[in-house]
């Protein structure tokens, strides 16, 4: 899968706005199943509120949602969403509680309110690069494992586990061009007797 940036956790803030009380809330939702159950989470938790505005975007299957939930049309589900699109943030799920306070905030102030409370959660929750990863396994010499191993971790990865057996079996997960230089190094290191053999794909979310 191509490489997305997307929420690096939770993120949740509030903030008070001519006594309307806003909350919040950014995750990362790699399905529209996940965003819904988010959104029906705070809905649930928030039956009080005023409103429980909601935008989402699943980059698999170009989903994106949202919703004013009673508010003007255009004034809060729209640019909560836009806040995402213009940070280049896919696979999210952000949710805005408003509590009403009595005055109210005019089609411009509700937009900067929502967008406001999405940028700051999203500020909040971090963002991260979802890389595409390939598990490796490596099997070497006990005399080369520590030195295999310390390798490893200055190339930014880290050992998953081992199996200690008549040889160690390493596995690990790298990114295509950390694999590549591992595997020059390895190469190097053990006169080419050992070599990293890719057993799989996956990702993994670094923060940015």
């Amino acid at each position: 899968m191509p490489e997305l940036i997307v929420p690096a956790g939770y993120g949740e803030i509030e903030y008070v706005e001519k006594r309307s009380r806003f909350i919040g809330r950014v995750w990362r939702a790699d399905s529209e199943t996940e965003a819904m159950d988010k959104i029906r989470e705070m809905r649930e938790k928030h039956w009080d509120a005023t409103h429980n505005v909601y935008a989402y975007s699943i980059k698999e299957g170009g989903i994106a949602r949202f919703s004013d939930d009673g508010e003007p049309s255009g004034t809060s589900g729209m640019p909560v969403l836009n806040v995402f699109r213009s940070a280049g943030i896919e696979n999210f799920c952000c949710v805005v509680t408003r509590y009403f306070g009595g005055i109210l905030l005019g089609a411009g102030g509700l937009v900067r309110a929502y967008s406001k409370s999405a940028s700051l959660a999203l500020e909040k929750a971090g963002r991260a690069e979802l890389r595409k990863m390939l598990t490796c396994e490596l099997e070497c010499s006990y005399q080369m494992f520590e030195r295999l191993k310390n390798e490893l971790e200055r190339l930014g990865s880290e050992l998953e586990s081992a199996e200690y057996g008549a040889s160690v079996i390493m596995r690990f997960s790298m990114t295509e061009a950390e694999l590549a230089a591992y595997s020059a190094r390895v190469t190097e290191l053990t006169s080419g007797a050992s070599k990293p053999r890719v057993t799989g794909e996956g990702t993994r979310a670094v923060r940015i």
